[in-house]
């Protein structure tokens, strides 16, 4: 089943810092998510309640799954450097 997106301000915010052709990348992964919000190479971030961790190259997508709505919502897009800060 598909899940329905969500971006948080401050990820809206994150993005419009970035390259076009890296929010390009990440918003492609960010919809394929909707289809397999916990895929092959995702990480549950430690000593966080519920949120999750995809890596697009250098960058980071931060987000929390919402099993009963069936919702995931992107609380942070950062490069890695910056991403766990």
């Amino acid at each position: 089943m598909k899940f329905r997106l969500e971006i948080d301000a401050a990820a809206e915010k994150d993005l419009d810092r970035l390259p076009h052709a890296e929010v390009r990348r990440i918003s492609e992964k960010m919809l394929a998510l909707a289809h397999q919000p916990r895929p092959p190479g995702c990480l549950k971030l430690k000593h966080r309640d519920n949120k999750w961790r995809v890596r697009i190259g250098t960058y980071r997508i931060i987000y929390e799954i919402d099993d009963i709505r069936r919702v995931f919502t992107v609380l942070q897009v950062r490069h890695r450097k910056d991403a766990y800060r």
